[in-house]
């Protein structure tokens, strides 16, 4: 069975962002979403060390150090937009400025509770940045991940194993698979984004789907 590549699936994440719309671009899979956004849209996008009005990746010739992103990579700015100190980053996220978050996960539950900063592993550095602060303050939270980690293990699941990052903040679940909604009924499809029978979604997924 072929799966979406990530920038596939940051492509189809893409498309639901409404015109006009604040978002958070988290890092790592979720950078790959400012590459497929429409200007005319109008998407303002923030980066958590201090950036509004965020385009796309750098090309070689763009390139300016003292621009980059949360993930240390170079982009653009939009005609308009700001950079400023990560204090009034953090306030703006904490303050409920922003109408979007998309970060990416290592779990998500059916009630839609999410981890993402720690694989539990003995010694590992905490590396939770701000994802508590954007699970929490953003309007809506999506999470774009693939729907299963290396070793085949589903990572939607009934309750999350992890270190959690929030509780049921989690709303739309973009993966290499498909587009899951978290309900009040747990999981529901929304769209299979590849070829796929529902028995072998549901048996990729760690928890009961609503088809």
């Amino acid at each position: 069975m072929q799966r979406l590549t990530r920038d596939q699936m940051a492509a189809r994440l893409a498309r639901d962002i409404a015109p006009g719309s604040y978002v958070n671009i988290g890092i790592g899979m979720p950078e790959l979403v400012a590459n497929h956004l429409d200007p005319a849209d109008e998407i303002l996008l923030h980066s958590e060390n201090g950036i509004l009005g965020m385009g796309s990746k750098a090309s070689e010739d763009e390139i300016d150090g003292d621009l980059i992103n949360a993930g240390k990579r170079p982009v653009t700015l939009l005609t308009g937009g700001a950079y400023f100190h990560h204090v009034d980053s953090f306030a703006i996220m904490r303050g409920g400025h922003l109408g979007l978050c998309i970060m990416g996960g290592m779990q998500v539950s059916a009630i839609g509770d999410l981890a993402n900063w720690s694989l539990g592993k003995p010694g590992e550095p905490p590396a939770v940045g701000g994802a508590m602060d954007l699970a929490v303050g953003a309007h809506k939270v999506y999470i774009l991940m693939e729907h299963n980690a290396k070793d085949g293990s589903p990572k939607l699941l009934e309750r999350c194993t992890l270190p959690l990052t929030g509780l049921g903040v989690v709303d739309r679940i973009y993966t290499d698979l498909a587009v899951i909604e978290v309900t009040p009924r747990g999981f529901r499809l929304v769209e299979k984004l590849v070829d796929i029978p529902d028995a072998h979604l549901q048996r990729a997924t760690g928890a009961e789907l609503v088809f």
